[in-house]
């Protein structure tokens, strides 16, 4: 099943991606001009949990246009962004150029990147917005996680809440409209749509995506050597009242996993 989505993301992402960056964030230059006067805006969610940049490595993952990873490159780190996209690639290396910064960018299905054990181990993996949902087994992208982290390496997730999936269309948060333990795989809009004028909307591709509980990221992470330090939930900038994305950062555990003691204890 992961193969099937993949195969139609990666159609529905080379359609019109590079225009609607375009569209949203200026040409390759305009962007580039915007992340050198302020390249730490883009990276608000994480800079507490990064400190200094300069001199880390750093994975994105799934890292679509490449505006965070630019970012990181400004303020001196070293780069290396994976999407499946080559309309994202194409967009991030002109800005990137046009930033004068050097970027790795591999355009790759994350899950099957090329001669991956050359890519070697990082200080920072980095995964943001809309991302978990393009898995069908949450275990696969994050034991590639743990195998791209090295000693004392950190993750840096943020996402879309699951709670706001259910609950952030309804009126009556007694009454949510959908189901927060709907698993199934469902076809959807493709993110960069309403970026794009209305006329250009049509003929886009759909993607498949599936929902994810908080409880099933959590299990996933620490399932695979990734000690949970924090998961921070952000609210809802029109209603503060439920959440809108949340931040989880996780460091790789140094511990053989079948030493580590997961229920109560025996003795």
């Amino acid at each position: 099943m992961q193969e099937q989505l993949a195969r139609a993301n990666k159609v529905a992402w080379e359609s019109k991606a590079y225009q609607a960056w375009v569209e949203h964030h200026g040409s390759p230059e305009e962007q580039a001009s915007k992340l050198k006067m302020d390249p730490q805006h883009p990276l608000r969610y994480w800079l507490k949990y990064l400190g200094n940049p300069s001199g880390k490595k750093v994975i994105n993952l799934l890292g679509s246009h490449g505006m965070k990873a630019i970012a990181l490159a400004l303020l001196g780190a070293e780069v290396t962004v994976v999407d499946i996209s080559e309309e994202n690639c194409k967009y991030a290396g002109e800005v990137a150029a046009a930033a004068g910064i050097p970027l790795n960018y591999i355009c790759s299905d994350v899950l099957h990147i090329p001669d991956e054990e050359t890519l070697g181990q990082f200080d920072i993996v980095l995964m943001e917005f809309g991302i978990l949902h393009y898995f069908t087994d949450l275990n696969d992208i994050f034991a590639l996680v743990n195998r791209r982290l090295g000693a004392n390496g950190r993750l840096m997730l943020t996402d879309f809440h699951p709670f706001a999936r259910t609950w952030r269309t309804t009126v009556n948060l007694q009454h949510p409209t959908g189901n927060y333990f709907d698993d199934t795989v469902r076809e959807g809009e493709i993110a960069f749509a309403k970026l794009l004028p209305e006329k250009e909307r049509s003929g886009l591709g759909k993607v498949l995506t599936r929902g994810w509980t908080v409880g099933d990221i959590i299990t996933a992470v620490a399932a695979n050597g990734l000690y949970i330090r924090t998961f921070e939930e952000i609210p809802n900038a029109q209603d503060p009242s439920f959440p809108e994305f949340y931040t989880l950062i996780a460091d790789k555990c140094e511990v053989p996993l079948k030493s580590l003691r997961i229920g109560p204890d025996e003795g």
